[in-house]
């Protein structure tokens, strides 16, 4: 047997360890209340804002980032590219670090989308290149997660590829942490040909033989690719550091839906509360991160629509 198919009880183990063996310390924001948390008992949650959720507003990274704070968040998710335009038009690492400092701010994850999963060697060669570049940014703004989807591998046409070849390659990108100190976390893509399942990514974490392997999970993608949110306590407490929130209207069946039909928490019937209730690890704050595309909401103001986020997002969690 080589080293890299160890044996899968170790591997659990490793990724089922108490919440100590977690790589990052909780966020100090807190979900449900402004006051401080003690270290030894931290919110169950962080409130995030993905940045998808104004991207349509085309703001730009520094004004995405104060209409985040000004609307109560202390926790972002933002984009690679809006990191990336910023610093290719004079920003620099020291002065996103000074911005976020300034406005009261943390940087949870980054939405990347390098092609680490794919079957051809040499582009995946390159999606592991660019995929490193990016951690590298990301250190210097303190930043210690990137989410890692199936880019390239997830339209109809692309073929399915063995889970166990797709561990191996995450393991890879997990190498790429141990010197960046970066982690991906292997984002499940509802609408994808591959990873598209909660088995799936749970596969691929535990096979991966990596105690750093996370899973980046969403209550609409799980929904979209047929999941049951009843096997969310098989994940393992340090497996979940950001869960994607969001809900999802009545009337579009997981066949047609689409990420666009996102909308704020309590405007559908996605089960969120009792999905967050299942998630909840005593001693961790799990970061939830609210990510939407809605075109109805890019019409309306980026201030109101961040507002409105914060809001919905502290009636969601209250009392969970």
């Amino acid at each position: 047997m080589s080293e890299f198919n160890l044996n899968r009880r170790q591997t659990l183990a490793a990724l089922t360890a108490s919440v100590g063996a977690s790589l990052f310390p909780s966020s100090p924001a807190s979900a449900t209340t402004p006051s401080a948390v003690s270290a030894a008992d931290p919110a169950p949650f962080t409130l995030c804002l993905n940045m998808s959720t104004i991207r349509g507003h085309k703001l730009g990274f520094v004004k995405e980032l104060e209409t985040a704070s000004k609307a109560g968040f202390r926790s972002v998710e933002i984009w690679i590219d809006t990191l990336q335009d910023y610093l290719k038009n004079g920003g620099t690492a020291a002065s996103a670090r000074q911005l976020l400092a300034d406005l009261g701010l943390r940087v949870e994850n980054a939405i990347g989308f390098a092609p680490w999963i794919i079957d051809d060697q040499a582009a995946r060669a390159k999606g592991l290149d660019q995929l490193n570049r990016e951690m590298e940014m990301l250190a210097q703004i303190n930043c210690r997660r990137i989410a890692t989807p199936p880019v390239g591998a997830q339209t109809p046409k692309d073929p399915i590829i063995d889970l166990h070849n797709v561990a191996e390659r995450y393991r890879a990108a997990l190498e790429l942490s141990d010197q960046t100190g970066v982690v991906p976390q292997l984002e499940l893509w509802g609408f994808s040909k591959n990873l598209n399942r909660l088995s799936d990514v749970m596969f691929v974490a535990v096979e991966s033989g990596h105690p750093s392997a996370r899973l980046l999970l969403d209550i609409y993608h799980l929904y979209k690719g047929g999941s049951s949110a009843a096997s969310l306590p098989l994940v393992g407490k340090p497996a979940i550091e950001v869960f994607h929130v969001n809900d999802y209207p009545a009337n579009l069946p997981r066949e047609t839906i689409t990420d666009a039909d996102r909308v704020f928490p309590g405007e559908g019937v996605a089960p969120i509360r009792e999905t967050l209730k299942l998630i909840k690890a005593p001693g961790k704050s799990i970061v939830l991160s609210l990510e939407v595309f809605n075109k109805n909401y890019y019409a309306q103001d980026a201030a109101t629509v961040a507002k409105t986020a914060f809001s919905k997002m502290k009636t969601m969690v209250a009392g969970v």
